[in-house]
């Protein structure tokens, strides 16, 4: 039991450092994240809406405050990262790794906390 949750823990560690420092860049670089956007299809209106919708997914997350709440959350970075796997791959500029980590951090995070909860 011990070594599942230390698997949660190395996995939502991974996704939490993953999705700050992709707030970060969202609100600090926006005029390149904004480029980036537009480079790979998606509207530029949706940088500032998506940090948000990050912050409260960590907080929902972390915090866990509701099973349910928690279930969307991994529902909703499920989606980002899957998302932006395949618009890097399909724009073919190489800046797939972070999600590609992101993604294993979600899927070890998600089920490791799923099994270290009786």
């Amino acid at each position: 039991m011990k070594f599942i949750k230390v698997l949660y823990w190395i996995g939502t560690v991974l996704l939490t450092a993953i999705m700050l420092f992709s707030i970060q860049m969202y609100i600090l670089n926006n005029e390149a994240i904004q480029g980036a956007f537009k480079g790979l299809g998606y509207p530029t209106y949706l940088v500032y809406p998506l940090a948000f919708a990050k912050i409260l997914g960590l907080i929902a997350i972390l915090g866990n405050f509701s099973k349910k709440l928690k279930e969307w959350a991994y529902a909703g970075f499920f989606f980002d990262v899957v998302l932006a796997f395949f618009a890097h791959i399909a724009a073919n500029d190489g800046q797939f790794l972070f999600a590609l980590l992101a993604f294993i951090g979600l899927i070890i995070s998600y089920f490791a906390g799923k099994k270290a909860r009786p």
